[in-house]
C-alpha cells in the first residue's frame, strides 16, 4: 500500500510527457501526403501497368547492360572529379580509393533518412584518412557539390535550347560565371594569403575582445588555416580535368536514361532526355524520402511523356528500369563496397567525427 501510495503521490513529469513539440502535427501531415501521394500514383498508373508490364517482359536486354555500362561511368566520372579536386590540394588518392568512397557515400544518401549528412560526413572521414587536411576536404565537399549542380544547371539549360525553347546567355553566363569565380576567389586566397591573414587577426580579436579573452589567442589557428589554404591550387589542367570529368559524370546518367527507354522499345527526343533528367535530379534534392522515393519516380514518368515524347506505359517501364539501375543497384553496390571495406571501425573516427560537426557547425 506505502509504495502503491508512493507511486500515485508522485506528481506527473510536466514536460516531457504532457507537454507535445511544438510541431507534432508536422509528421501526420507528411506522412498523409505521402499516403495521398501513393495513392494518386497508383490511380493514375493503374490503367497503363498491364501495358508497362508487358514492355518490361519484351526487354532488350542489350539496352539494359548498356544501361548499366553507362551508370557505372557516370559513378567513375564523379570518382575523378574527387581525386582531381584532392589533387589540387596537394593530396594524391587513387581511382579505385575514390570510386569506393563515391559507391558508399551513395548507398548512403540514397537508402537513410539523412542520408546525404551521413554521407558526406563518411567522404569527410575517408579524406581526411588520405591525408586531406580540414581545409581540403571540406574545399573539395564543396567544390564537387559546385561542381555538379553546374553541371546539372547547363544540361537542363542546353537541353531547353535544343528543344526550341528561347533562352537567353544570360543564365549559361551566370552559371559558368559563378563556378569560374569561387575557383578563382580560393586560387587567389591561396596565393596572396596574406590580405587573408589581416582580416582574420581583425576578427579574431574582435572576437576575444567579446568574450574577453587575451587579443592574440587563437592565432595559431589562423596560421595553421592559412598554410592549409596555400596547399590548394586548382590551375588550368586540374580545372579542366575537373570539367570533363563532371561532363562524363552527367551526360552519361543521361545516356543511362536514354538506353533504359530504348530497351523498352522506346525511342525519346533527345534534347527531351535533357530536360527528363534535369528535373528528376533536381526534385532528388527534396530530401522528403530516401533516394526521393515516389515523387522522382513520378516526375520521371511524366516528363518522359510530356517531355521526351514517350506513351504513357513506356513511360512507366523506362522510369522504372532508369531507376532499378541508378537507384536500387548502385545503392546495393555501394552498401557492398562498405561492408567489404569500410565496416571495420577504425581508431580515429570519433576524432573525424567531432571534427565534422564542428565545421558543420560552423557553416
Amino acid at each position: 500500500m506505502t509504495a502503491h501510495g508512493d507511486l500515485a503521490g508522485e506528481p506527473a513529469p510536466p514536460a516531457e510527457n504532457a507537454r507535445r513539440g511544438r510541431f507534432w502535427w508536422a509528421k501526420w501531415v507528411l506522412g498523409v501526403a505521402l499516403v495521398a501521394l501513393l495513392i494518386s500514383e497508383g490511380v493514375y498508373l493503374y490503367p497503363r501497368l498491364h501495358d508497362s508490364w508487358k514492355n518490361l517482359t519484351e526487354i532488350h536486354w542489350g539496352w539494359v547492360a548498356a544501361c548499366i555500362v553507362m551508370q557505372a561511368v557516370s559513378m567513375s566520372g564523379y570518382g575523378r572529379i574527387q581525386k582531381q579536386l584532392l589533387h589540387a590540394g596537394g593530396v594524391e588518392v587513387s581511382q579505385r580509393k575514390s570510386v569506393s568512397v563515391v559507391y558508399g557515400s551513395t548507398g548512403m544518401a540514397l537508402t537513410l533518412p539523412a542520408g546525404q549528412v551521413f554521407s558526406t560526413a563518411f567522404t569527410y572521414r575517408q579524406m581526411r584518412r588520405w591525408g586531406a587536411s580540414p581545409i581540403v576536404a571540406s574545399w573539395q565537399l564543396v567544390m564537387s557539390g559546385v561542381v555538379a549542380a553546374a553541371g546539372l544547371t547547363l544540361l537542363g539549360v542546353f537541353g531547353a535550347v535544343l528543344a526550341g525553347d528561347r533562352i537567353g546567355p544570360t543564365k549559361v553566363i551566370l552559371t559558368l560565371g559563378t563556378v569560374a569565380l569561387l575557383i578563382f576567389a580560393f586560387n587567389y586566397i591561396s596565393r596572396h594569403p596574406g590580405g587573408l591573414e589581416g582580416l582574420l587577426r581583425r576578427i579574431v580579436r574582435l572576437i576575444n575582445r567579446i568574450r574577453r579573452k587575451p587579443a592574440e589567442d587563437g592565432m595559431d589557428k589562423v596560421g595553421e588555416i592559412l598554410d592549409q589554404l596555400e596547399s590548394v591550387d586548382l590551375g588550368k589542367r586540374d580545372g579542366a580535368w575537373v570539367t570533363g570529368w563532371a561532363l562524363v559524370h552527367r551526360l552519361a546518367d543521361v545516356a543511362c536514361l536514354g538506353l533504359a527507354c530504348y530497351a523498352v522499345g522506346a525511342e525519346p527526343r533527345i534534347a527531351g532526355l535533357m530536360l527528363v533528367f534535369a528535373a528528376g535530379k533536381a526534385v532528388g534534392t527534396i530530401p522528403l524520402a530516401p533516394g526521393g522515393i515516389v515523387y522522382v519516380d513520378a516526375t520521371l514518368i511524366y516528363s518522359l511523356s510530356a517531355v521526351a515524347g514517350l506513351p504513357a506505359s513506356q513511360a512507366v517501364a523506362a522510369a522504372f528500369l532508369y531507376r532499378l539501375i541508378s537507384f536500387i543497384l548502385v545503392a546495393i553496390v555501394g552498401w557492398i563496397v562498405f561492408l567489404f571495406l569500410f565496416r571495420k571501425p577504425q581508431a580515429d573516427d570519433a576524432q573525424f567525427e567531432e571534427e565534422f560537426e564542428q565545421r558543420r557547425g560552423r557553416g
